[in-house]
Protein backbone atom coordinates (compact mmCIF):
# COMPACT_ATOMS: atom_id res chain seq x y z
CA UNK A 1 0.00 0.00 0.00
CA UNK A 2 0.93 3.51 -1.28
CA UNK A 3 1.97 6.01 2.04
CA UNK A 4 1.40 9.70 1.80
CA UNK A 5 4.27 11.14 4.32
CA UNK A 6 6.04 14.46 3.45
CA UNK A 7 4.50 15.53 0.55
CA UNK A 8 5.48 12.18 -1.31
CA UNK A 9 3.74 8.89 -2.71
CA UNK A 10 6.22 6.31 -1.15
CA UNK A 11 6.23 2.81 -1.48
CA UNK A 12 9.10 0.08 -1.27
CA UNK A 13 9.02 -3.37 -3.67
CA UNK A 14 11.25 -6.95 -3.08
CA UNK A 15 11.99 -9.42 -5.50
CA UNK A 16 13.72 -12.52 -5.69
CA UNK A 17 16.92 -10.95 -6.89
CA UNK A 18 18.83 -8.51 -8.36
CA UNK A 19 17.49 -8.75 -12.40
CA UNK A 20 13.81 -9.23 -11.81
CA UNK A 21 13.51 -5.83 -9.89
CA UNK A 22 15.67 -4.43 -13.09
CA UNK A 23 13.15 -6.06 -14.89
CA UNK A 24 10.09 -4.12 -13.17
CA UNK A 25 12.16 -0.53 -13.30
CA UNK A 26 12.73 -1.36 -17.29
CA UNK A 27 8.66 -1.91 -17.16
CA UNK A 28 7.85 1.35 -14.88
CA UNK A 29 10.77 3.76 -17.12
CA UNK A 30 8.38 2.73 -20.39
CA UNK A 31 5.59 3.58 -18.58
CA UNK A 32 6.88 6.72 -16.61
CA UNK A 33 7.91 7.99 -19.99
CA UNK A 34 4.51 7.92 -21.44
CA UNK A 35 2.80 9.92 -18.96
CA UNK A 36 5.79 12.08 -18.85
CA UNK A 37 6.06 11.81 -15.17
CA UNK A 38 9.14 10.88 -13.83
CA UNK A 39 9.28 9.92 -10.13
CA UNK A 40 12.40 9.81 -7.68
CA UNK A 41 13.25 5.52 -7.04
CA UNK A 42 15.97 3.89 -5.69
CA UNK A 43 17.12 0.58 -6.24
CA UNK A 44 19.74 -2.10 -3.83
CA UNK A 45 19.87 -4.92 -5.32
CA UNK A 46 16.34 -6.62 -5.19
CA UNK A 47 14.06 -3.77 -3.66
CA UNK A 48 13.02 -0.77 -5.30
CA UNK A 49 11.79 1.99 -3.82
CA UNK A 50 9.40 5.16 -4.76
CA UNK A 51 8.64 8.56 -4.02
CA UNK A 52 6.32 10.51 -5.85
CA UNK A 53 5.11 13.71 -5.96
CA UNK A 54 4.58 16.56 -8.69
CA UNK A 55 7.55 19.29 -8.91
CA UNK A 56 5.36 21.87 -11.27
CA UNK A 57 2.77 21.73 -8.58
CA UNK A 58 4.55 22.50 -5.82
CA UNK A 59 6.75 19.24 -4.71
CA UNK A 60 2.74 17.62 -3.81
CA UNK A 61 0.74 14.53 -4.31
CA UNK A 62 -1.44 14.76 -7.35
CA UNK A 63 -3.64 13.01 -9.19
CA UNK A 64 -0.79 12.39 -11.74
CA UNK A 65 1.30 10.88 -8.85
CA UNK A 66 -1.95 8.77 -7.65
CA UNK A 67 -2.25 7.66 -11.18
CA UNK A 68 1.30 6.62 -11.54
CA UNK A 69 1.52 4.46 -8.52
CA UNK A 70 -1.23 2.63 -10.05
CA UNK A 71 0.18 2.05 -13.00
CA UNK A 72 2.97 0.81 -11.06
CA UNK A 73 1.50 -1.47 -8.65
CA UNK A 74 0.05 -3.28 -11.98
CA UNK A 75 3.04 -3.23 -13.40
CA UNK A 76 4.44 -4.75 -10.02
CA UNK A 77 1.59 -7.57 -10.85
CA UNK A 78 2.35 -8.39 -13.87
CA UNK A 79 6.50 -8.83 -13.00
CA UNK A 80 5.33 -10.93 -10.19
CA UNK A 81 2.97 -13.45 -12.05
Amino acid sequence: MWKEENNKLKKSFTFKDFKEAFAFITEVAQTVDEMDHHPFWTNTYNKVTFELNTHDAGDIVTDKDKKLAEAIDKIFEEIKK
